[in-house]
């Protein structure tokens, strides 16, 4: 994936409780959502992990339907959580790419939880992300992302609520364009490390980063 796919906001709307969005491809930087006074982006919570007065702050740009963000969430990260997340060397953030409105999809199954059950369910849509995506049929997309946040403990009434909720919707969004517009986000997954930006690499190249700002 190598475009930000803009989502029309004017084109939601609510069926069977799933938020259905329609997207345009543009390589604009003026983006329709983030400009929108009206979107309320403060109720969007920053999903991190680890030590948050940490020295070193990695940021993670990734979309739950982007195959090299799985790759990467199944041996990279495990790696880096082991050994720089759980002893607090860093502070680990998750930023949602929405390329495309499936990704937007998870993204709202993946908070529904809220923050202490964020990146379990993360981890379950990465780790089924071809058998949810499947052949691309949004109803079926759909009923599956619902198993993935029953699988995860959220109630039917949970779910419903999280996917009829278009002012949450809007400003996610609003958040992804505002944040991918301003650290010069068009491909995934792509990080930031203390403000430096890195494409995707290998966990050697990727903890020798981290050392260097560690060591700064």
């Amino acid at each position: 994936m190598n475009r930000i796919v803009v989502l029309a906001i004017a084109a939601v709307a609510v069926v069977g409780g799933y938020a259905y969005w329609s997207s345009t491809n543009s390589s604009t930087p003026a983006i329709a959502a983030a400009q929108d006074a009206s979107i309320d982006t403060s109720i969007v919570q920053e999903m991190s992990m680890g030590n948050p007065d940490a020295k070193v702050t990695v940021t993670e740009y990734a979309s739950f339907t982007c195959p090299h963000c799985r790759s990467f969430h199944a041996s990279v990260l495990k790696d880096i959580k082991r050994d720089y997340i759980d002893t607090g060397l860093i502070n680990f953030v998750y930023r949602e790419v929405y390329f495309d409105k499936f990704g937007l999809w998870g993204g709202i199954v993946a908070r529904c939880g809220g923050p202490d059950r964020y990146f379990g369910i993360a981890n379950l849509l990465y780790e089924q992300q071809s058998d949810w995506i499947g052949d691309g049929e949004p109803g079926a997309i759909a009923a599956r992302l619902r198993t993935i946040g029953k699988t995860a403990g959220l109630s039917d009434a949970e779910l419903n609520a999280c996917f009829n909720d278009g002012d949450k919707a809007k400003a996610l969004v609003a958040v992804y364009q505002q944040n991918a517009e301003a650290d010069g986000i068009n491909t995934t997954p792509s990080f930031l490390i203390n403000g430096e930006k890195f494409s995707n690499m290998n966990y050697a190249d990727f903890s020798a980063a981290i050392d260097a700002k560690l060591a700064e």
